[in-house]
């Protein structure tokens, strides 16, 4: 796997586009019996303004009503909802996810573990084979680029690349949205940064993004909290590095209070897929099935691109004509996909691995 992997993804994506299929307009009755039968279905870590997921939960609830969506935790990370399900192992109450969002590099071992539930939806073809599990434990759901969010009412030039935010003008601005220790989009925006500095994809670059967050933190334009839209606008964390749907989505929020800019780093582009599955001890597995088959139906993954997310079945749906143009025309330029890396899972572990066991050694900074 290399820097010229996305066009190896992008050329999976167009075969998958390709593929014969014959997808089921609805699920069976007989899911949707059972599904409501159940009555309840428990997601986590599911912020409604990440990939549009507010909307996507309301529009599940609005299709099924007999369903209650229980939210846990939406600001939790990955490791949180996997730690969610080991200690929810025996509960069949409210605190159990039936259902995760997991990042791609958490979902082999969580398989392996056994604290997944294998179930193939009725658009699975059109699902790459490079972001599926062949048995269907996992699959990618959707996917975006690391950038930069930035309060333009604050700094008055953003940052255009990783070694520009050493730059003295940045000092107290620079934030992630989570831990690196346990957040999937954390651990990517280093991985960002190590490859920025020419690190490799893996342990390599995990090494390097600590270095480069080290520096920052010893610079003190690193800041230990978590970055969202309100830390944005209040000053607090004026450059965040997130995926840039999220950017996107809470520029649109905030509606020019203050404007920001949402900047594609020029080095270092990683995108980041993300993957579902269900809970090997999900309370409502029936539910847990219905609501997989509602986001990977054409209208669960027009749900997510009205969140910029570039969905799992984007191509074949393109393919199709089915994208309303005017969310296609709202995405960013396709040059910012060009140059993406799409690191393989190995290199996502060994990334993964470089981040979590270093970051209290290397950079020492605790989020809150």
């Amino acid at each position: 796997m290399n820097r010229f992997i996305s066009r190896a993804f992008v050329s999976a994506l167009a075969l998958a586009a390709a593929l014969p299929t014959v997808v089921r307009a609805e699920p069976v009755q007989d899911l949707v019996d059972a599904a409501t039968k159940e009555g309840t279905l428990t997601v986590i870590a599911l912020p409604h303004d990440w990939c549009n997921y507010g909307e996507v939960i309301a529009s599940f609830k609005a299709k099924y009503p007999g369903i209650t969506v229980n939210e846990l935790n939406p600001d939790a990370g990955t490791a949180d909802e996997l730690e969610a399900i080991r200690a929810n192992k025996g509960n069949t109450g409210s605190q159990a996810p039936d259902v995760v969002d997991l990042g791609l590099a958490f979902a082999p071992a969580a398989a392996k573990e056994g604290l997944l539930q294998p179930h193939k939806v009725a658009t699975w073809d059109e699902i790459p084979d490079n972001i599926k599990d062949a048995d269907g434990y996992w699959y990618g759901d959707y996917y975006g680029v690391m950038a930069f969010g930035v309060n333009k009412d604050l700094l008055a030039t953003a940052p255009a690349d990783w070694s520009d935010l050493s730059k003295p003008e940045y000092s107290g601005a620079v934030a992630l949205t989570g831990d690196p220790r346990s957040s999937a989009q954390a651990i990517l925006a280093l991985m960002s940064a190590g490859i920025s500095r020419g690190a490799k994809p893996g342990a390599e670059s995990g090494s390097k993004g600590l270095e480069l967050f080290a520096e920052l933190n010893k610079a003190g334009n690193f800041v230990p909290v978590l970055g969202k839209a309100g830390t944005i606008a209040q000053g607090q964390t004026p450059i965040v590095a997130a995926w840039d749907y999220n950017l996107l989505a809470w520029r649109d929020a905030l509606n020019g209070n203050p404007p920001m800019d949402v900047v594609v780093p020029k080095s270092g582009v990683v995108a980041g897929v993300y993957v579902q599955a269900i809970s090997a001890y999900a309370p409502h597995p029936n539910a847990a099935k219905l609501w997989m088959e509602y986001l990977y139906s054409d209208e669960g993954q027009t749900g997510w691109l009205k969140g910029y997310c570039h969905p799992a079945r984007f191509a074949a749906m393109l393919k199709a004509g089915k994208f309303p143009q005017e969310l296609l025309d709202k995405l960013p330029p396709a040059e910012a996909y060009e140059k993406a890396i799409f690191p393989a899972v190995e290199e996502l572990d060994a990334n993964k691995t470089a981040i979590t066991g270093g970051w209290d050694k290397v950079v020492g900074a605790n989020i809150k």
